[in-house]
C-alpha cells in the first residue's frame, strides 16, 4: 500500500505518441491528514467531518459529547497553545442588516442557515483553535450545539486559558459549560437578561436608528460642487464685516 506522501499519477491530456500524458499530482498535506487519523482513531464516529486545505490549514467538527476529548487527545498530539474560544450563531438576523437603506424596502434573504467549512447541523455552533508551535500547525475544532440543550464540558481543565472566553461565550450567547469554576459575568450586570450575540437579541441602538448611522452620512464634496460654490466677498477675505 503506498505511503501518503508517494507520488501519485494523473493523466490530464491526450498526445499522438502514448494517448496520454502523465504528471504528478500535487503533494499531499501528510502532517494534517495525521492529524486527522489521531482524533479518528481516538474518537470514531464521534469525529464528525473534516475540511483540508493542504500546507495551509484544517477544520474538523466532532460532537458535542466528544469535545472535552477532542481537546485531551490534541493536547496530546502536541497542540499546547490555546489560541481562542467563542461561539456563532448562523440563525440569519430577523432584524436584517445595518447597513441597509432604511428607505428602500429591505431585500429579500435567504433563511437556510450556512455554517462554511465541515458544514453544521444547529444554529450554535461552538468554535475553538489550537496550535502546536514546534510543527507550525493549527486546527479549528468545531461542535455543534441544539437549541433546546445548550451544555458542553468545559476545556479548563486542559488548557487554563479557555478559563475567560468560555465566560465570555456563556454570557454573550448562553452557552453552559460543565465543570467549569467560576462563570459569573464579564461585562454585563449578573442580572441582565438575555444574550447579546444571538442573532435575534433586539439592539435598542439599531432600532433607534439604522447602525452604523447610515442615514447620518455627510457626502464628501465633489470638484463640481467647488466650481459652482459661490465665493467669499471681498470683506469676507479680509476678515472685515460690514457695519
Amino acid at each position: 500500500m503506498p505511503s501518503r506522501s508517494s507520488s501519485v499519477v494523473v493523466r490530464l491530456s491526450e498526445t499522438p505518441d502514448s494517448g496520454e500524458t502523465a504528471v504528478a499530482a500535487l503533494p499531499g498535506d501528510g502532517l494534517r491528514e495525521a492529524i486527522v487519523d489521531t482524533l479518528r482513531a481516538a474518537l470514531g464516529e464521534q469525529l464528525i467531518d473534516s475540511h483540508l486545505i493542504p500546507t495551509t490549514d484544517l477544520w474538523v467538527r466532532v460532537h458535542r459529547d466528544a469535545w472535552l476529548r477532542t481537546a485531551e487527545v490534541l493536547k496530546g498530539a502536541g497542540f499546547d497553545y490555546f489560541c481562542f474560544l467563542s461561539a456563532i450563531d448562523w440563525m440569519p438576523s430577523p432584524w436584517g442588516r445595518g447597513e441597509d437603506d432604511p428607505n428602500e424596502p429591505p431585500p429579500e434573504r435567504s433563511t437556510e442557515l450556512q455554517w462554511g467549512y465541515t458544514g453544521g447541523e444547529t444554529r450554535f455552533q461552538l468554535l475553538a483553535r489550537l496550535n502546536d508551535v514546534d510543527r507550525h500547525v493549527a486546527v479549528t475544532i468545531k461542535a455543534d450545539l441544539p437549541d433546546d440543550d445548550l451544555v458542553v464540558q468545559s476545556w479548563v481543565s486542559v488548557f487554563a486559558g479557555a478559563n475567560w472566553h468560555e465566560r465570555e461565550t456563556a454570557e454573550m450567547f448562553g452557552i453552559d459549560f460543565a465543570g467549569h469554576p467560576d462563570l459569573r459575568n464579564m461585562y454585563l450586570p449578573g442580572d441582565f437578561e438575555g444574550h447579546p450575540l444571538r442573532k435575534d437579541f433586539p439592539l435598542l441602538a439599531r432600532m433607534v436608528k439604522p447602525w452604523p448611522g447610515i442615514v447620518d452620512v455627510e457626502q464628501m464634496p465633489t470638484a463640481d460642487d467647488d466650481e459652482t460654490a459661490p465665493g467669499p466677498s471681498a470683506d469676507e477675505s479680509t476678515g472685515d464685516t460690514a457695519s
